[in-house]
């Protein structure tokens, strides 16, 4: 499922960013299924063009997220099949940080800002 996908070059969502967010999706609609081994940090960044710091970071926020669970040599796996609404979820929040990123907004006003929007009484 990884091998063939290609990042988007002109998309202002970092490289990492993409990388997680393909994962989460697929974990998320069960192509990737719970237990699925994923390629190694070194050899999917290979096949994307990317450094290899790159890769670790999304899998490390994935692990962090609960989705991914990495097992020394054994290697990194999905950890949790998610939800249509995580995914969701998972996908406006790359929307938003892209905007941040774009606008130059401090991670704290960022996250100040989201915090207040879940908050509102009248929240969507």
């Amino acid at each position: 499922m990884l091998g063939r996908w290609r990042l988007d070059e002109a998309s202002s969502v970092p490289p990492f960013e993409q990388i997680r967010v393909r994962i989460l999706d697929l974990a998320a609609s069960g192509k990737l299924a719970v237990g699925t081994r994923l390629p190694p940090v070194r050899a999917l960044a290979g096949q994307l063009g990317v450094a290899v710091n790159t890769v670790a970071r999304a899998y490390r926020e994935l692990e962090q997220a609960g989705i991914v669970r990495t097992a020394g040599r054994a290697g990194t796996v999905v950890a949790a099949a998610g939800d249509e609404s995580l995914a969701q979820v998972a996908a406006a929040a790359s929307d938003y940080a892209a905007v941040v990123s774009r606008h130059g907004v401090a991670l704290a006003v960022a996250l100040e800002l989201v915090r207040a929007a879940v908050e509102r009484p009248n929240a969507k």
